[in-house]
């Protein structure tokens, strides 16, 4: 019977499972676990990765029927891996805050840095400069999580507002008003906890 499907294309793996050939989904999910892997590497810690792809696929089984085929498959399933990423951000801020103690003495430096600048130009500037994916990461992860993965997107990625779009299922516009807001935002978690660090 496997021979049968050796040179199948994907609609057609996805009408058979559909109609009930189950372990077919197999297939997919071999051709496209490095695909969806990348992209949650990109969102989550990597102790996670596996746990959220595997939630990616399990997602996709259970919604091909909605699958319309307007978009690639590997596309539809970008969008499913980013909201999975999405929600264990999410789990994570329900579950717990990242203490500003975690980073080392080098990010605490770079902070006292930033908070010191006078200015909006110099603070941006200060943030522009940091590369330390520590410090981000910190500070993304008190984001509300469509804010963080919308920063994500747009700014670390490099995807283009129309790509983030139709990765989250919002409009290019939400996506525009949303990465400014974020933006915002962060500069305000940074300044309150330093504020916070300075009082005590």
């Amino acid at each position: 019977m496997q021979t049968t499907f050796q040179n199948i294309d994907d609609a057609a793996v996805i009408d058979l499972v559909r109609n009930g050939e189950i372990d077919l989904f197999e297939r997919l999910l071999v051709k496209y676990q490095s695909h969806v892997f990348s992209i949650v590497l990109n969102h989550v810690p990597r102790a996670h990765a596996e746990e959220v792809a595997h939630e990616t696929f399990v997602r996709a089984y259970k919604s091909l029927s909605t699958y319309s085929r307007k978009s690639p498959f590997d596309h539809w399933l970008a969008r499913i891996a980013v909201r999975s990423c999405c929600d264990f951000w999410r789990r994570q801020k329900r579950a717990r805050e990242i203490p500003i103690s975690a980073l080392s003495e080098n990010h605490m430096e770079w902070i006292d840095r930033t908070s010191a600048a006078e200015s909006r130009e110099a603070f941006d500037a200060q943030v522009a400069a940091c590369e330390a994916a520590e410090i981000l990461d910190w500070a993304l992860a008190l984001l509300e999580p469509g804010d963080r993965m919308v920063l994500v997107l747009v700014h670390r990625d490099g995807r283009s507002a129309r790509e983030a779009a139709a990765l989250l299922g919002w409009s290019v516009a939400k996506v525009k008003i949303q990465a400014y807001r974020s933006r915002l935002a962060l500069r305000r978690i940074i300044r309150r906890r330093l504020k916070n660090e300075n009082d005590c």
